[in-house]
C-alpha cells in the first residue's frame, strides 16, 4: 500500500535541495494574479466544456432513443446556455476579486 504523501516533508526536501544547489528558494504562486489573457481562455473553455458535453449527451441519448438528433440540437443549446452561465459567474468572481464591483449589476444567480 502506497504511503500518502507528507507535505512537511516535501517541503523540507526542497529547502535542503535549494540550499545544495545554492538557489534561494522560491515561494510558488498559485492562483493569484492571472492575467486578462489567462482569464479569457478559461471563459472560452468553459463555453466549450458545457457545448461538448451537451452535445456528448444529446448524441448518446439520440442513439438510445433513435431520435437523431433532435435531442442533440437541445443538449448543444443547452450546454450552451450552462456555459454561458457559468463564464458569467466567472466574471462576477473576477469582480468581486478585483474589489470594484460594477453599479447595478444583479450579483445574485
Amino acid at each position: 500500500m502506497a504511503e500518502e504523501p507528507d507535505p512537511e516533508r516535501l517541503r523540507e526536501l526542497e529547502a535542503r535541495l535549494a540550499r545544495a544547489k545554492g538557489e534561494p528558494r522560491q515561494a510558488a504562486v498559485t492562483g493569484k494574479g492571472f492575467s486578462q489573457g489567462e482569464m479569457a481562455w478559461r471563459m472560452v473553455i468553459e463555453l466549450t466544456t458545457g457545448m461538448m458535453i451537451g452535445l456528448a449527451l444529446g448524441y448518446g441519448l439520440d442513439e438510445l432513443f433513435g431520435t437523431r438528433p433532435i435531442l442533440m440540437i437541445i443538449f448543444v443549446m443547452l450546454g450552451f446556455a450552462a456555459g454561458i452561465r457559468t463564464m458569467l459567474q466567472t466574471a462576477r468572481q473576477m469582480t468581486r476579486q478585483d474589489g470594484a464591483g460594477t453599479p447595478g449589476v444583479d450579483e445574485g444567480d
